[in-house]
């Protein structure tokens, strides 16, 4: 066993044994004898080997068995395996596609958020073209037509010196004529106020809100409390317009909609800009409601938002019951310059 031979290489070498060494020269009887002990002692010594060979045969067929569950567990991690990397592959395709969809979608992004620049470039560029043709029209009204207006009150004033002379009635045409040409020239003149301010670029914005404070308290009968930084005469011109445009936006915004009796104007320094507020004590609104719908009857709001952000400002919005409405812009010094 130790060398691994078989039940026949040993039952060649034992009977290999007898010819040689036990049967020659041996009596009949005597050789018998000897080969039936022979027989005896192959059975016996068979004994072990055999049981041996069959555990070998036992332990092999359960080998066999176990290399068949091996090949049928290999053949089934194959088919496993395979269908592993088909879906790896489609796992891989998936994310491929979620990928390029992820990259389509940030470009959609980027494409939709360059069109709102785009937008908010074009709306302050029409803020600036309006700005530029109110104050147009406001030289255009103050030099033109207010000044042939002044002109025809003139004449309509000789006439008046002749025709005490000869006509009574005359007199009072002429002086009907004079009420209705003042009043034309009254109306021209606040008309371009309210275009465009000759005194914002003759005098600045302190004496701009002055007067328009004044007027706006006269008509609407609303008492408005002024208060102004005097250096703010130094922010540029833009910045100034800017402020005096919120201002006239919230107070007419204060006339038509918060039934307020009193509104406090502020402009104040602060360390790195210059903050205007206008707070009423009228009725209150729902300011995001108000900033979001379409087609609300509050676009002041969305224009002085607008101003605001087009010179690197801010602008807030704060309104509650029983507290009124407070408008805060903020628009930082000229430049990073403190005034």
């Amino acid at each position: 066993m130790t060398f691994g031979l078989e039940t026949l290489d040993l039952a060649r070498i034992h009977e290999q044994a007898l010819i040689t060494l036990v049967l020659p020269g041996d009596f009949p009887g005597t050789r018998d004898r000897m080969v039936r002990r022979a027989g005896i002692f192959f059975a016996e010594a068979i004994t072990p080997i055999e049981k041996s060979h069959r555990t070998a045969r036992e332990a092999s067929l359960h080998s066999d068995q176990l290399n068949q569950r091996l090949r049928e567990r290999r053949a089934d991690l194959t088919v496993s395996n395979r269908q592993l990397k088909l879906e790896i592959v489609q796992r891989k395709g998936v994310e491929e596609s979620l990928r390029k969809s992820e990259q389509h979608y940030g470009r959609l992004l980027e494409e939709s958020q360059r069109m709102q620049e785009q937008l908010r470039h074009l709306t302050r560029q029409l803020l600036l073209a309006q700005e530029e043709e109110r104050k147009k029209i406001s030289r255009e009204l103050h030099d033109e037509i207010a000044q042939t207006l002044t002109g025809i009150n003139v004449q309509l004033a000789a006439l008046k010196a002749e025709a005490m002379v000869n006509v009574k009635g005359l007199q009072k045409k002429i002086a009907r004529t004079q009420r209705m040409v003042e009043k034309s020239v009254d109306i021209v003149h606040r008309f371009a106020r309210e275009l465009r301010p000759t005194v914002l670029d003759d005098l600045g914005l302190i004496p701009a809100l002055h007067s328009f404070v004044k007027g706006f308290s006269k008509q609407s009968r609303v008492h408005v409390r002024l208060t102004v930084y005097a250096a703010v005469e130094q922010l540029d011109n833009a910045k100034r317009t800017v402020l005096y445009r919120v201002a006239q936006e919230a107070l007419t915004n204060v006339a038509r909609h918060a039934r307020a009796s009193l509104v406090d104007v502020s402009v104040e320094k602060l360390p790195h800009s210059i903050c205007m507020k206008i707070r009423d004590n009228g009725k209150s609104f729902q300011v995001n409601r108000v900033l979001n719908i379409k087609k609300n009857k509050r676009l002041g709001l969305l224009g002085m938002r607008e101003r605001v952000e087009m010179v690197g400002g801010s602008l807030r919005v704060e309104s509650a019951p029983g507290k009124g409405t407070t408008i805060r812009a903020e628009i930082p010094f000229t430049n990073g310059n403190r005034v």
